[in-house]
């Protein structure tokens, strides 16, 4: 087990030595609280059809997030009932997590070095903003990840990934993951 105190992730440190400086200079700014740095990090799976046939599927969604962000997630439920898609309310859906603080740059870190490239035909990440400096990105299967024991999992889903910074333009927040090594492919 890892002393607290004294570990400090690989991408966190990177960003406190190198990366802070580097946005410095080439925004010209003056105050280092006007640095753009990562907030949080949400990640959600949505079940969909399945789990309406089946409410075991959310349950194994929320162990497989789970074991993904290295955080208890939590089901996604109905908002209201929708006899057309047979829908009851506080039916479970789905599952989401948020990652702040260490446990945010740990799953970065193990998402652009582990995941990513085991994407099959990966040509890199469409940069993907919203004007407020928040990236957006969606996998298609959740087994690239190696907490996911591919042998154990009877249903392949989809993970939408938000990564929320505190960047004001979408330049400067792809600046920043940039620096942080994210596989953009424009």
């Amino acid at each position: 087990m890892l002393d607290n105190a004294t570990y400090t992730p690989r991408l966190k440190a990177q960003y406190v030595e190198t990366i802070r400086a580097a946005l410095k200079e080439e925004f010209g700014y003056k105050n280092d609280m006007q640095l753009p740095k990562l907030e949080k990090i949400v990640l959600n799976i949505g079940c969909g059809a399945e789990a309406v046939k089946d409410s075991k599927k959310a349950k194994a969604a929320v162990e497989d997030l789970t074991a993904i962000a290295g955080q208890k997630a939590v089901a996604t439920k109905a908002k209201k009932s929708i006899a057309g898609f047979r829908v009851r309310e506080d039916m479970p859906l789905g599952a989401k997590v948020t990652l702040r603080g260490d446990r945010m740059y740990e799953f970065l870190d193990r998402l652009i070095t582990i995941a990513l490239p085991r994407v099959r035909d990966f040509r890199g990440v469409k940069p993907s903003f919203d004007g407020r400096g928040n990236f957006a990105m969606g996998m298609k299967e959740h087994i690239v990840f190696p907490e996911i024991d591919f042998d154990k999992v009877d249903e392949v889903w989809g993970l939408d990934i938000v990564i929320a910074t505190t960047a004001k333009t979408d330049a400067e927040a792809k600046s920043l993951l940039k620096a942080f090594n994210m596989p953009f492919n424009a």
